[in-house]
């Protein structure tokens, strides 16, 4: 258990430059949710509803995170900082990150419509701060989410959401997807969907312009040769 609780705490180092050591981690509100999350969930399964809903409401108000107990979560989830909801149909897989003021929200709230209702996250994904990922959805292996996008569809695997709607970026993922990316939001413009089309269109002016000069000075030397044999 203290092995785990080491490999846990070193795997939030490793995305985290912050902390100086494992003890500052154990501060983190994102560590201390995530430990009162799987005491509320035990008690979930256990159908023990209210103490675990209990848990929960102490867990919500110590560290400002509030996990659904019916969440599912796998192995090294990061919240960094708090005001993050997670819902009750929720799945997260093994090492996803995630950051302030993110929801993963569910469609259909008011119509007492039970079943899958909330997001899944896959292995590896990363949700930017102020991203909200709403409905029963599913952001694949290695995908990012931009700070501040809406997604509504699913992510493939390795993609990079931005944007409201949330939108592929044209980034080659495979290339992309070597290192850790901080919220995962590119800083530059060129991952900008919008930037990223009027750079296709520009290109694709140019090489239209292009064509144009060319057609225009084989019709001219045409021309002057006709000319000549005149």
């Amino acid at each position: 258990m203290l092995a785990e609780l080491k490999t846990y705490l070193d795997s939030i180092k490793a995305r985290d430059p912050a902390p100086r050591s494992r003890w500052e981690i154990l501060l983190y509100p994102g560590v201390l949710a995530l430990g009162l999350h799987r005491v509320a969930h035990w008690l979930y399964e256990a159908e023990l509803y209210f103490v675990a809903r209990f848990v929960n409401h102490l867990s919500r108000f110590l560290t400002a995170i509030d996990i659904h107990p019916g969440a599912q979560i796998g192995r090294n989830l990061f919240i960094d900082h708090g005001f993050t909801v997670i819902g009750e149909t929720a799945v997260i897989g093994d090492n996803v990150t995630i950051y302030q003021c993110v929801t993963l929200g569910g469609t259909n709230p008011a119509n007492g419509v039970a079943g899958k209702r909330h997001p899944t996250l896959l292995d590896g994904a990363i949700v930017g701060s102020g991203a909200q990922v709403l409905g029963p959805i599913t952001v694949g292996p290695r995908a990012r989410v931009g700070a501040n996008a809406v997604v509504t569809k699913d992510v493939p695997e390795g993609a990079v959401m931005v944007g409201i709607p949330a939108r592929q970026t044209l980034v080659d993922a495979v290339e992309y997807q070597k290192g850790f990316v901080p919220y995962g939001t590119p800083c530059s413009d060129i991952f900008d969907p919008a930037t990223q089309k009027l750079e296709i269109l520009k290109c694709e002016l140019e090489r239209m312009q292009k064509q144009l000069d060319t057609m225009l000075a084989e019709k001219s030397g045409k021309t002057d040769g006709e000319r000549e044999s005149a």
